[in-house]
């Protein structure tokens, strides 16, 4: 397991390709955590850099703090040390405090702290919610720069230097922004011996991980490794050796497809996501509201862009 300390511990370096995996309902809506530890036991077999449970792909929005501490609990068990294991936090801050206490509770390496919710906040006072939630536990802090959690260079120079804050993940997608962001953090923690990561939380971040490479941000979080996890570390494995040819033909003929589908309505970013884990064979139930399951239309188009790509014309490697 990997441990953590505010006075210098251990921490959770990341690395290759990240786990976010669905979060599955049984057929009257509750949590069924059994295909969760089967969908966990696969994407582990597979070979993920860490797991991030009950985060955005797992519907960290409409779980209560019970079921997200559940969540964790589950894949701290199935996870058992392999990689490390981080927990959805955020909306409403006493919400988000209980969250990071429960995820302690269950065993998590870390956190993903998401946006508070709906409200539109000043600096000081996102510095203040990220404050409050990191004070929680003695947890590391991953911080997403996200929705109403827009950081500009100087307040995530801030955030950076709180003690348990480890990283930022990105999911706006201004690189400019970003690209002043990562200098601003860098010229602050110059000459500490604080580790600090950037990650790329974009939606099927595949599609722009070659610009964020370029910002010198080679983490991402890979929503497709839930479903079809050959393509994501074979993407993963382009990205990271220079085979810029077999980048472009992964995206021309599976992400940017898949893209196109996920723009069609709002919330496919997730939905998409687990209606693939059902069409590869687990059965992990439909999303809970406000997001809608894809129509009949858009899962055969779904099924077509996955079929297509695992028909055997691209030289997958594989895991490990």
């Amino acid at each position: 397991m990997f441990t953590y300390e505010n006075t210098g511990g251990v921490l959770p370096h990341l690395s290759g390709v990240l786990f976010f995996p669905v979060t599955p309902f049984s057929s009257t809506g509750e949590l069924n955590l059994d295909a969760l530890s089967r969908h966990l036991e696969d994407g582990l077999a597979a070979g993920p850099g860490g797991v991030f449970a009950a985060c955005g792909t797992g519907e960290f929005h409409a779980l209560d703090a019970a079921e997200s501490t559940q969540v964790v609990e589950t894949a701290v068990r199935v996870v058992a040390g392999q990689v490390p294991v981080f927990a959805g936090a955020g909306g409403q801050v006493r919400v988000a405090v209980e969250q990071a206490r429960g995820a302690a509770r269950a065993g998590a390496d870390g956190l993903l702290l998401m946006p508070p919710y709906l409200v539109e906040a000043p600096p000081a006072g996102l510095v203040r919610y990220v404050e409050t939630v990191a004070r929680a536990t003695d947890l590391p802090v991953i911080v997403y720069h996200r929705g109403s959690a827009r950081f500009d260079p100087a307040v995530a120079a801030r955030i950076a230097e709180l003690p348990s804050v480890i990283g930022l993940k990105d999911g706006i997608g201004d690189v400019d922004l970003m690209t002043q962001v990562i200098s601003s953090v860098r010229t602050t923690l110059d000459g500490s011996d604080k580790s600090f990561q950037f990650f790329n939380g974009l939606p099927t971040a595949e599609l722009t991980v070659p610009a964020y490479v370029g910002l010198g941000v080679h983490l991402y979080s890979s929503a497709v490794f839930c479903f079809a996890p050959q393509v994501a570390l074979r993407f993963h494995h382009a990205a990271t050796t220079g085979d810029e040819k077999a980048v472009q033909q992964l995206l021309d003929t599976f992400f940017v497809p898949l893209a196109k589908l996920r723009s069609k309505v709002p919330g496919y970013a997730v939905s998409l996501v687990k209606a693939g884990v059902r069409l590869r064979g687990l059965d992990v139930g439909g999303v809970r509201p406000p997001l809608i399951d894809p129509t009949a239309e858009h899962l055969d188009e779904l099924r077509r862009i996955i079929d297509e790509t695992l028909s055997g014309n691209f030289p997958f490697v594989t895991a490990g």
